[in-house]
């Protein structure tokens, strides 16, 4: 008889042995997986170019559009690496698939991550704003302390815009969810900036380091994983992260027609998504966290 061995989700984890630093590392990289970003792309890398990201390590799912064209004009060969990501991977004996953004998220810190101090680990729908510094590494400078930040969703709607407007996502979008630590479903979670020569362990909303899944807010305090998500830890003093999840109704919809990253959540996907802009949507408040730094910088 042959016995079929039970299948238990994706694999959604995976444990990396740290790369040395090189004696001159420094600054911030992001890495970040994308597929068929064109109309958005050069602005959230204009954007994080000019808040001082050193390198941006894009892992390309497979874009059949202008996307890779597009970041080549924006930044450059000297901060811009394109690494071919379109696949999909699973454990033979188990069946269970691995999830690509962690996977690719293990590859940038165990290929490239021995060159930076620092290296965040967000989609092209997150901005990472500053909030009384000029960059990213000004806005850093107090945690040379910690190895690990967890940064809350700020999590934007489609701000009343049924069709793609003009002018591009932060000057349109500009209504977010009220409460970041909110535990509605799907409207709460982290992404993280880390020092990739201590990440021992990767997901997409938590890393390890040295071990260990505790982590700092940007003001320094320390925390455990399960604690991140009490309303004392919530901070966006120096650094805020907000999350785009939508634009307009239009662009929800082709969102909804692209399905998820893992094949075997395509059944639920609509639903879930649709569930979590409700949820954005049902309690907002005007947020200009990003206008007034990029006047701050003077960037239009």
């Amino acid at each position: 008889m042959l016995w079929k061995l039970p299948v238990f989700g994706k694999i959604s984890k995976i444990g990396i042995t740290p790369p040395e630093p090189t004696a001159d590392r420094g600054g911030i990289a992001i890495a970040a997986i994308l597929r068929n970003e064109a109309r958005y792309v050069a602005e959230w890398a204009d954007f994080h170019a000019h808040a001082g990201v050193s390198r941006f390590l894009i892992y390309d799912n497979g874009s059949t559009d202008r996307t890779a064209e597009i970041l080549r004009e924006t930044l450059g060969s000297d901060r811009l690496t394109i690494v071919p990501w379109a696949q999909v991977f699973s454990d033979a004996r188990m069946g269970r698939e691995i999830h690509n953004q962690v996977l690719a998220y293990a590859h940038a810190a165990r290929n490239f991550g021995s060159h930076f101090r620092w290296m965040a680990f967000i989609d092209v729908d997150e901005f990472l704003i500053p909030k009384r510094e000029a960059s990213l590494p000004a806005a850093l400078a107090h945690l040379e302390d910690c190895r690990s930040i967890s940064l809350p969703w700020h999590m934007f709607g489609r701000s009343g815009h049924m069709t793609a407007p003009e002018g591009g996502i932060l000057r349109n979008y500009r209504t977010r969810f009220t409460d970041p630590m909110s535990d509605l479903r799907g409207v709460r979670a982290f992404k993280c900036i880390v020092d990739p020569c201590h990440l021992t362990a990767v997901r997409v909303h938590t890393m390890e380091v040295d071990g260990s899944a505790s982590s700092c807010n940007d003001r320094g305090e320390a925390a455990r994983e399960e604690d991140r998500t009490k309303p004392g830890f919530y901070s966006a003093d120096h650094i805020q992260l907000n999350h785009y999840y939508t634009r307009s109704e239009e662009e929800l919809a082709a969102k909804i027609g692209r399905g998820p990253n893992l094949r075997a959540k395509m059944s639920e996907y609509e639903r879930k998504v649709r569930r979590t802009v409700a949820n954005i949507e049902s309690d907002v408040v005007e947020d200009s966290s990003a206008l007034t730094y990029l006047d701050r910088i003077k960037l239009e």
